[in-house]
């Protein structure tokens, strides 16, 4: 319990700065385990020659510190990652310039890798088309729509094997996703 409410503390601290990436809060806690580590080795090293165990709660008391200093600047950053990704996912690849000064140099280059891997990956799907599978995150209402066809375009076969004429101003009730890549119908 008190590590969770130590590492909510901290977390709290790195945020504070309206979720801009803080490199001197960072820096204050890596200063702050560097100096724990610094205070806790001549104490190791007298434990170790002496032989004596009186200093070894001390000891772990700092060492106990020092992971949890780890352990939070750790779930920080993971949490710091998370939220980038997800906003490959909200904003798509181009990210307002008001997020964008919030992030570090290390974040963007992240980003960047991310949205470029990603796009990769959509190309790969569906043949030469690729498939955009950021589009429709939310389910439909109804797996049937109207389709209101805006030319004479004629017979369609759709995937089952049914036929459907469109003609100017027709209007045809079927499932979504048959003419998602068909011109001249909406």
């Amino acid at each position: 319990v008190f590590l969770q409410s130590a590492c909510q503390q901290l977390q709290t601290f790195l945020y504070r700065a309206s979720e801009k990436h803080t490199e001197d809060g960072l820096r204050q806690v890596l200063e702050e385990m560097k100096a724990l580590y610094e205070q806790n080795l001549p104490d190791v090293n007298n434990t170790k020659s002496s032989g004596q165990g009186d200093l070894i709660p001390a000891i772990k008391f700092q060492h106990w510190f020092l992971l949890r200093n780890q352990h939070c600047t750790g779930a920080y950053l993971y949490d710091r990652l998370l939220r980038i990704r997800a906003l490959r996912w909200d904003y798509c690849s181009v990210l307002p310039s008001a997020l964008r000064l919030h992030m570090s140099a290390e974040e963007m280059d992240w980003f960047n890798g991310y949205k470029k891997s990603l796009a990769t990956y959509m190309r790969s799907l569906a043949g030469d088309q690729g498939l955009d599978i950021t589009q429709d995150m939310k389910p439909p209402k109804s797996l049937c729509i109207k389709v209101r066809c805006l030319k004479d375009y004629g017979e369609f076969e759709v995937e089952d094997g049914a036929s459907v004429l469109f003609k100017k101003h027709s209007q045809v009730f079927t499932v979504l996703g048959y003419f998602k890549f068909c011109k001249g119908v909406k």
